[in-house]
């Protein structure tokens, strides 16, 4: 087994450690399969993920083994490496990679960086997010099937409305879909946006879609999880490859396309053909900006009708016009 191999990346000689190690079991596929595969899918890579800080997440023993996020850039890493100061939820700071050019993922997937957790901004301009990432994650039970029917309704009403959405995987078992945006609006906002967007599809199609926090309320149905729009909140990044045996990538689709592919066939082994032969279905995206104004009509329509503000996670400081955090039926409990 070799110890070492040296690529020359964007400039930048990098060392892989442990080239050989298997990274994925179901088709063997090591460590340096991973380097080959984000090399390949590089250019693509780099139109969403290019400027912005990300969050690492190490799996030194392969993505069947443990893992742990690394917040903070090791002291030992490179001087040539692009950092920014972030915050996380809960109002701590650390010194995050930013995903500069494909020496950057490289020199991150020699720790055994599998994937990236990415911010909704440029690490220059923190303050203005630049994304609106809208999060169709079914719940136990639910197959991929009512995911495609949720994501239909939602293209469907983002046409309604004169917005372009660009789907993707997640890599698992749901969908994404991204709303590039003109710089204008702060996090606040985008996921005031998510929230008019998740209330709206749940009128529309409460037998498969669910805007319901409480996971004792969504049933077997879609839930739109607009808290991945919250302030500081990452999200697994296009093209990023998953912890799972067989190495499947959140990979941008067209919308057509949602019908026809299924997750599970979009990995390391068959993303960069798919590439090479069909182009990137997101290449567009970057060179539109849009307005969020029809998603913030939405909303306002939303709280004139008496709807609060939706619940926020835990590890935030409780907001304006918030519900009670506590789940429906302790509620109850303790009216009783």
């Amino acid at each position: 087994m070799a110890e070492k191999h040296v690529l020359d990346v964007a400039g930048r000689h990098i060392t892989v450690t442990s080239p050989d190690k298997v990274f994925f079991s179901e088709r063997e596929e090591t460590k340096l399969d991973l380097v080959h595969y984000y090399l390949a899918v590089a250019e693509p890579l780099m139109r969403v993920v290019g400027g912005r800080p990300t969050l690492m997440q190490r799996f030194p023993h392969g993505a069947e083994g443990s893992s742990f996020f690394q917040k903070r850039v090791p002291e030992s890493a490179p001087d040539w490496l692009e950092t920014t100061i972030v915050s996380t939820p809960n109002g701590t700071t650390s010194r995050a990679l930013v995903l500069a050019d494909i020496a950057h993922v490289v020199w991150a997937v020699n720790l055994a960086c599998l994937g990236f957790h990415v911010w909704p901004c440029l690490h220059d301009r923190p303050e203005v997010v630049d994304e609106l990432r809208l999060d169709l994650d079914p719940q136990p039970g639910v197959e991929f099937g009512d995911v495609r029917v949720a994501a239909a309704e939602l293209h469907r009403l983002l046409d309604e409305l004169g917005i372009v959405g660009y789907p993707k995987t997640t890599g698992n078992r749901g969908l994404h879909v991204y709303v590039r945006l003109e710089p204008r609006w702060d996090a606040y906002q985008v996921r005031s946006a998510a929230v008019a967007v998740a209330r709206e599809l749940e009128r529309r199609r409460p037998d498969v879609i669910t805007s319901a926090w409480w996971k004792e309320e969504r049933g077997r149905r879609v839930f739109v999880d607009f808290n991945q729009n919250a302030p500081h909140k990452t999200v697994f990044g296009a093209w990023s490859v998953r912890a799972r045996p067989g190495a499947q990538v959140s990979t941008p689709l067209r919308w057509d396309e949602v019908e026809t592919l299924h997750p599970d066939e979009l990995t390391i082994a068959s993303v960069p053909d798919r590439l090479a032969a069909e182009g990137d279905p997101w290449e567009p995206m970057a060179g539109h900006p849009q307005s969020l104004e029809p998603l913030l009509e939405l909303n306002e329509r939303d709280r004139a009708a008496g709807l609060m503000d939706a619940p926020w996670p835990p590890v935030y400081p409780k907001q304006p016009d918030e519900p009670p955090r506590v789940a429906p039926s302790r509620a109850r409990k303790s009216a009783s």
